[in-house]
């Protein structure tokens, strides 16, 4: 069984399960396999086992890995807008607070008087 850090695909348990459905598809059969035992080993999560063995059958019928490879860095949200670096909590404005509701400026209407009181 490898080592976390001899794994083919570097920091895979902490892939989400979408992003490592994409993520094993740059995997021969053998990364496949190596990431299997370790995971098997390892959390043994259901979700992740079944998308590797389908991967794995996959390539045992034919397919073929994709192109590029698994060490290259993909962030997992998108990089801030171009042209402005993002706002540090210490460059931010004070918090602010919603504009209030017109309907809630006006006076409450008394509650009509209950009958059975009377």
């Amino acid at each position: 069984m490898p080592e976390h850090k001899a794994l083919p695909l570097p920091d895979y348990d902490h892939l989400p399960l979408d992003t490592l459905r994409h993520r094993i598809r740059q995997l021969d059969a053998d990364g496949v396999q190596q990431l299997l035992e370790f995971e098997r080993s390892h959390a043994n999560r259901l979700p992740v086992i079944e998308v590797m063995e389908n991967w794995l059958q996959e390539l045992r019928e034919g397919a073929q890995p994709s192109e590029g490879s698994p060490f290259e860095l993909k962030p997992e949200a998108p990089p801030p807008p171009a042209g402005r670096p993002p706002v540090s909590e210490a460059k931010a404005g004070p918090p602010t607070r919603p504009p209030m509701r017109p309907e809630t400026t006006k006076p409450v209407d008394p509650a009509p008087p209950n009958p059975r009181r009377q």
